[in-house]
């Protein structure tokens, strides 16, 4: 479904990711490890085509993405929620949703069901000010808005930031739900390997752009964490 060879992902004339690889099949699970600043958000950036430039080669679903631009890849297949959500805060919470419906392959253009099935909160607020949903709401609503995109593949940056426990509980059973029932493959950069465990059947672990650990989740034992993200 995703495969990333050799890839080399710069901002400016300075690379943040160094010979990045990886391969994932439809229906996996993919959680990337490492301590602040290694280049977990670069990845997911890369992927998305955010950054300044790379070198090497991203295949979606067959098709090398390489040199296509962020627009091309959410209708190719790639639906995205950033670090920070990054909701319209002035917009209601329907037309957050929308908007994930432009990169749509099919042309529909209606709120998912599947969205406000996920999110039972989201449907009784349609038409509330984005900005005034509490963080684990807003949160809710920028995975929302990327299942709109109808991707084949998610990826999510630090999906449970600063969210109050029990929607991070809320959150975690919708991906697991995504990810076992409906086949949707999910990138997820996490800090809490517990939950990692959990969710994945792969891990990935970068320390300063490089991969340094990388496997099935059930070989990411606690000598495996002490030696790559202990403090």
């Amino acid at each position: 479904m995703l495969s990333l060879h050799d890839v080399t992902s710069y901002y400016g004339k300075t690379p943040i990711l160094k010979g990045i690889g990886l391969a994932l099949d439809k229906g996996e699970c993919l959680c990337v490890l490492g301590r602040n600043g290694v280049g977990k958000t670069t990845l997911m950036q890369t992927i998305m085509g955010l950054t300044t430039s790379m070198t090497g080669k991203i295949v979606l679903d067959g098709q090398d993405v390489s040199a296509r631009n962020t627009a091309e890849r959410a209708k190719a297949g790639l639906g995205y929620v950033p670090q920070g959500r990054r909701i319209l805060s002035k917009f209601t919470v329907r037309e957050n949703i929308l908007l994930g419906t432009f990169a749509r392959e099919d042309g529909k253009s209606a709120v998912p069901e599947i969205c406000l099935e996920l999110f039972p909160y989201l449907r009784a607020n349609l038409d509330k000010k984005a900005g005034l949903l509490s963080g684990g709401q807003q949160q809710q609503l920028a995975i929302a808005r990327a299942l709109a995109t109808d991707p084949k593949i998610l990826l999510l940056d630090e999906p449970t930031e600063g969210i109050q426990p029990n929607i991070v509980a809320d959150i975690y059973a919708s991906l697991a739900r995504l990810n076992k029932e409906m086949g949707i493959t999910l990138i997820l950069t996490e800090q809490h390997i517990k939950i990692a465990k959990i969710l994945s059947n792969k891990f990935m672990i970068i320390d300063t752009g490089r991969v340094v650990e990388s496997g099935f989740t059930d070989n990411l034992t606690q000598e495996v964490v002490d030696k790559n993200l202990s403090i």
